[in-house]
């Protein structure tokens, strides 16, 4: 059926984008009908007022809007669609945000006017650019009682006042009204008056505005509060976007319902699809309860999940009942099983021989199994991943996100920035230097030899395994004696001395002495450089220095070309913020405050000792993450286990034969933790500014436990393995939500 406004509902997998896609088609399906119609927008067909409308797209204008919760469906989307239609539609594929952005962007000169700001080109803050000068422009108003009282420390008070400016935002609420509702919602709660957080988030505001600084709260709160409600940007919207399809509206934030309302108020047709149990970011802007009001505007067309997807509705629903009733007596089939021990660190070496033993049994391809997580700590990471490896089966850490210091090339790159340019000199152990020339020596390192003919390092070490690519020609044994006879600290001039200049230099073999030279001259001509004022920016130097380390190592892992991009793309990004800073004027109040507030960043076009030190010392802060982008693995990387947390497994829509879902009796399972921010509760429409009591959190916790299991019981189609350990990490027992599955299931033999 097609239909002009249109509303699907379902469970997970049960069809609801694949419905989306053939609603798409029908639309389109029309304007190849009567080609004449492309361009004069009239039929020889009789018009009837019944008949559902069809879509003419022009071929260089794309006329249909399509949206998705996350970056990684988004691409997912996209590549249906245009698969569906064999590219013949142009579409627009976007998360919410990333319309609001886009849109401000192009009609920027329209708030300008509206707004009396500075006319000047937007520029985009990142998060971490974002709480930094934040911080800074705040530090005269954080003192410590202010900090004492609101209960965490500065990083995080930070974090929470620009996370309630988003909330604000992307609720549909302006920042005047963030002080009523934290005076209703919090009343007596907060340790803080709300008109306090009010001032900040003002000054935040009214700063980035003047400096044409767009943030994700900033962003929303011009499209939602200025642009959307504008007469001429609505009429220019509905002549640009003839139809709507947005796809997991559960996620998405109330401005985004605000637009739909817009678009099908000025003629727009539209398609949405509702996933009641895969409501993830609940608690970090979305507003579901408000979304699925949209349903009243449209046909409602209810999916059936198909009996041979995932462990059966009717299983599922058990599973569901016996966590919401523990009293339940209820044995589970064979295909559900549990895994008990004692400790956790057997639980995990228990989980890891489960999945080898069945892979070399060709039960299951590695593939088709996930392990699945509320929280994964480091340790549990190591042990699973260097268990599996050791037998050769590949593990995917879904969406995994590091602060970029965690990565040793960063730490190397770093070291070596502060070997190069003076003042730095405090930054730098002998740790660092031994772990930099580790890195360093990993890659094919070329010299002229003494006949002046380019050669390679490895040519002089056939027979030593460490000379290949993949292992550094300075191993860490000799790095430590290189790092504790030549390197000399100072606080100004830290300094690398020949390997010469200890007595026994001899140790360190003809491959390690040949790499540290090398390094070593490296380091000297880029000194004199510098000296010479011929580096322009130590942006340059990071660059050569890649070049020179890391781009010869052959097939260097996706995961750290992605951290070196990312580098890249922050010091890069600094800079341009730092110079928009800097060709500030005055501040408001005419006494230069933009100079106080520069970023530690990269200058043009030479860096300051200062500037270099703060940006490292930025980095150190675990500030900065990396974040690769969504990529489909190719090769032996494709037959992968995939380890995951519940939200990221959750948010990428996956599914696989087997899952093994770990520590199932964690409390953390109803907790929403990270993916919970303050004051969220607050600013959803339908309970807008009440406050959030104990019965409601036990409420709210009994129903994430239920989508949960709904939800990841219809992405497992074969087996589901429970793996429960008495103690938790920190000695304490597991008694969580979970813990009636565990014992309703059969255990697996040891």
């Amino acid at each position: 059926m097609i239909f002009d406004l249109l509303w699907v509902t379902g469970p997970s997998r049960s069809g609801k984008t694949t419905r989306l896609v053939e609603q798409f088609c029908f639309w389109v399906q029309g304007a190849s009908d009567n080609n004449e119609s492309f361009y004069t927008k009239n039929t020889s067909k009789k018009s009837n007022i019944n008949t559902p409308k069809r879509l003419f797209i022009h071929p260089s204008k794309p006329s249909i809007l399509v949206f998705a919760a996350n970056n990684e469906n988004r691409s997912d989307l996209a590549d249906k669609i245009v698969t569906a239609t064999q590219g013949k539609y142009p579409i627009r594929v976007k998360t919410p945000l990333t319309f609001f952005q886009e849109e401000v962007v192009l009609f920027f000169p329209l708030l300008v006017e509206l707004l009396n700001l500075k006319a000047q080109f937007p520029v985009r803050l990142r998060p971490e650019t974002e709480q930094e000068l934040a911080r800074r422009l705040w530090r005269p108003h954080l003192d410590d009682e202010v900090l004492r009282r609101a209960g965490v420390n500065e990083y995080r008070f930070v974090r929470r006042v620009i996370d309630l400016m988003q909330l604000a935002a992307v609720s549909g609420n302006g920042v005047s009204d963030i002080t009523s509702l934290l005076s209703e919602g919090l009343g007596s709660g907060s340790n803080l008056e709300p008109e306090f957080y009010s001032e900040l988030i003002i000054e935040w505001r009214d700063w980035c505005r003047t400096r044409g600084f767009l943030t994700y709260g900033v962003i929303t709160e011009l499209y939602c509060q200025h642009l959307l409600l504008n007469s001429s940007y609505q009429r220019r919207l509905i002549e640009r976007y003839q139809a709507i399809i947005a796809d997991d509206v559960g996620d998405y934030p109330a401005a985004a319902r605000d637009l739909f309302d817009v678009l099908l108020d000025k003629g727009a047709i539209g398609a949405f699809s509702y996933n009641p149990d895969n409501i993830v970011r609940l608690g970090l802007g979305a507003d579901p309860v408000y979304l699925e009001s949209l349903a009243e505007r449209c046909q409602v067309e209810i999916l059936t999940p198909d009996m041979s997807v995932g462990l059966g509705d009717t299983l599922t629903t058990q599973m569901v009942e016996v966590v919401s009733e523990p009293m339940t007596i209820l044995n589970f089939p064979d295909n559900i099983q549990s895994i008990q021990t004692t400790s956790r660190a057997a639980l995990l070496r228990q989980t890891a021989d489960t999945i080898v033993s069945s892979v070399k049994l060709k039960q299951v391809e590695p593939k088709d199994i996930a392990i699945i997580a509320p929280g994964l700590d480091a340790i549990a990471e190591y042990s699973l991943t260097s268990i599996l490896s050791k037998q050769n089966i590949h593990a995917n850490l879904l969406n995994n996100q590091r602060p970029l210091i965690a990565s040793p090339l960063i730490r190397a790159l770093l070291t070596l920035i502060s070997l190069i340019y003076p003042g730095n000199g405090r930054l730098v152990d002998r740790d660092a230097v031994a772990e930099m020339l580790v890195v360093l020596s990993r890659g094919n390192l070329v010299s002229r030899g003494d006949s002046g003919v380019i050669e390679s390092l490895d040519n002089y070490q056939q027979d030593n395994q460490l000379a290949t690519p993949h292992y550094p020609h300075i191993d860490p044994v000799r790095a430590g004696l290189i790092a504790d006879h030549c390197f000399v600290p100072h606080p100004d001039a830290p300094n690398l001395l020949p390997a010469t200049s200890f007595d026994r230099w001899d140790r360190l073999g003809y491959a390690a002495t040949r790499a540290y030279e090398q390094i070593l001259q490296w380091i000297e001509t880029q000194r004199s450089r510098q000296q010479e004022r011929v580096i322009p920016s130590p942006i340059s130097l990071l660059y050569a220095a890649i070049e020179k380390f890391f781009l010869n190592v052959t097939n260097l892992p996706y995961d750290q070309v992605t951290t070196l991009r990312e580098l890249l793309e922050t010091a890069q990004h600094y800079w341009e913020i730092d110079t928009r800073l800097r060709s500030q004027k005055t501040g408001e109040d005419g006494s230069g405050k933009i100079e106080q507030l520069s970023l530690p960043v990269f200058n043009a076009p030479f860096a300051t000792n200062s500037t270099i030190a703060e940006f490292i010392q930025l980095l150190r802060r675990g500030t900065i993450v990396s974040y690769p982008y969504p990529v489909r693995a190719v090769g032996p990387a494709a037959n992968a286990v995939t380890i995951s947390t519940i939200f990221q497994y959750r948010s990428s829509r996956k599914s696989h034969k087997w899952h093994f879902w770990l520590d199932a009796g964690s409390h953390l399972w109803s907790k929403g933790g990270a993916a919970t921010l303050y004051g969220a509760n607050l600013f959803l429409r339908d309970r807008l500014g009440q406050p959030w009591t104990a019965v409601d959190e036990t409420l709210a916790e009994n129903q994430r436990v239920k989508r949960i299991i709904a939800d990841l019981g219809a992405r497992v189609s074969e087996r589901l393995y429970l793996c429960h350990s008495e103690l938790a990490v920190n000695g304490q027992e597991q008694l969580g939500p979970l813990l009636p599955l565990v014992n309703a299931s059969l255990p697996i033999e040891a």
